[in-house]
């Protein structure tokens, strides 16, 4: 299937979603869903249970986006619980492990409502130490989660495996599934329930709670922009949001060599690991690991931290065999650790937003429909507080000084010159940027050497963009627009393409 990258996950090469045509001309509805991820999809099909009349429009296809390119599991925060209560308090913690249960419990349901054949899973967690050090970081959220009330135990080293962990705290009753195999069946059970879906029709703009797209406008009375970053809000939840590319390597091991677990470590950034060992057909399983995270944009040629997890994990997991796939995939980290789930601070109207989901996108993002579907029904919900776009970043004033200071930073690329004198120093299916007088033109040389030239300034916020040769993208480093090759949009929140240029 077609995605927003040039590398190919375990997920979108193991399922199908059905494809749906484009918009065609103007519509109207109770609700527009803008975005056909996990986020959009389980709105979407929340309010069409409601009753609700919904209309979907998808850039690309169901599937395309961020939920494709997920490792799809469901653990506890990226942010430590102890860090939650330090920041929040408490009882705001509490409501967060609340919206963590609550939103798996409901993809089970649906699992189960809808027989979605996805491969959902139940089975436990490990927090363990980095190689560096962290058994205090385990103890220290061992202690926290004991005054929240959450089910954990801690272990001397998780069982099971030859590699000796360390002392690990196991959360129990946690959860994996095939994220493309979920979107599919909650795709057609969103269709069962009249809701309408749309793909290759890019939003452009949101008016009101009309939105406007490149192939006619939906009239809706509540829109929720279900887009892992807001493209409608220029500046405000931008600087509170800060976009990281992560890496994921998936090893084949034989079958049945380990049992289903998912892990994750202390360090910063974590690594993360899971099994994907449930597909029949297959002689082997799939050892899926993830980390290596960098800042979207500040890492022209990062192949080399897929070497590094692959390295990493064959010094723990004797049975990890040939590398199967190697894909990587872009998070949005929220200043202070919490999700931005709610009423777009800057619309009086009913404009929703699910973003700053971290590395705990499925569940942030089934907890965001959860909460806006009750504010859109007129329904009360304990998380709003909690997870109110609108906040301070008061609760994380280190972390969001330190990201507002790298996004200046970025900036200064306008007053350097290109990272080559010309063209030809391009390799073959690779870009660069060109100075050529005031201009900073984005260059991009085919395999068979055709030269496309575009503008290098991101139409967001005139940042200039930088090229990926992982995903054979053109990525900014200020607040995570890519873009393809042609300069098209491939992920928000820019919504308009790069502009062409040309040597003078």
């Amino acid at each position: 299937m077609r995605t927003n990258a040039a590398t190919v996950s375990l997920w979108t090469d193991t399922a199908q979603v059905p494809v749906h045509p484009p918009l065609e001309g103007d519509t109207t509805a109770d609700v527009c869903v803008v975005g056909g991820g996990i986020a959009g999809l389980t709105a979407a099909y929340l309010l069409a249970r409601e009753g609700r009349s919904v209309v979907l429009v998808e850039a690309l296809q169901v599937g395309a986006g961020e939920t494709g390119r997920t490792t799809a599991h469901f653990f506890p925060p990226d942010e430590r619980y102890f860090e939650i209560a330090r920041r929040f308090g408490d009882a705001k913690a509490r409501l967060l492990r609340d919206s963590y249960e609550r939103a798996t419990d409901l993809v089970e349901s649906i699992v189960q409502a809808e027989s979605i054949q996805c491969d959902f899973l139940r089975l436990d967690g490990y927090l363990v130490p980095a190689e560096s050090g962290g058994a205090d970081v385990v103890d220290r959220e061992h202690a926290c989660v004991q005054k929240l009330g959450i089910a954990a135990t801690r272990l001397l080293r998780v069982p099971g495996l030859e590699w000796d962990t360390g002392p690990a705290l196991c959360f129990h009753r946690q959860a994996q599934f095939h994220p493309v195999k979920y979107l599919a069946g909650l795709t057609r059970a969103v269709k069962r329930l009249g809701g309408r879906i749309h793909g290759d029709t890019r939003a452009r703009d949101v008016k009101g709670t009309d939105v406007v797209t490149e192939k006619g406008t939906v009239h809706a009375q509540a829109v929720v922009v279900a887009t892992n970053t807001p493209f409608n809000n220029r500046f405000v939840m931008h600087t509170k949001v800060a976009p990281y590319h992560s890496y994921v390597v998936g090893l084949k091991v034989p079958r049945g060599a380990l049992k289903p677990f998912l892990l994750w470590d202390t360090g910063d950034p974590y690594y993360y690991v899971r099994l994907d060992a449930q597909q029949e057909e297959r002689a082997y399983d799939i050892l899926v690991v993830g980390g290596q995270d960098h800042k979207t944009g500040q890492e022209g040629a990062p192949q080399h931290r897929w070497d590094e997890i692959e390295a990493w994990t064959r010094r723990r997991f004797p049975q990890a065999q040939e590398v199967a796939y190697r894909w990587s995939g872009e998070v949005m980290e929220p200043s202070d650790g919490v999700a931005y789930l709610g009423r777009n601070p800057t619309d009086r109207a009913n404009v929703y937003v699910i973003t700053g989901d971290s590395g705990n996108g499925m569940t942030h993002c089934t907890a965001g429909a959860m909460l806006i579907t009750d504010l859109i029904m007129g329904r009360a919900n304990p998380w709003v507080s909690l997870y109110d776009p609108g906040r301070s970043p008061l609760h994380g004033l280190t972390d969001f000084a330190m990201e507002q200071a790298n996004v200046l930073a970025q900036y200064t690329d306008w007053l350097q010159g290109g990272e080559v004198s010309a063209p030809d120093r391009i390799p073959p299916g690779e870009g660069a940027l060109i100075r050529d007088g005031l201009k900073l033109m984005a260059v991009h040389r085919a395999e068979d050497g055709k030269l496309t030239f575009l503008s290098a300034a991101c139409p967001h916020m005139g940042c200039a963009v930088h090229w990926n040769s992982a995903e054979k993208s053109w990525d900014c480093p200020c607040h995570g627009s890519r873009f393809d090759i042609a300069g098209q949009v491939l992920h928000g929140p820019s919504n308009a393409p790069l502009a062409p240029a040309g040597p003078t």
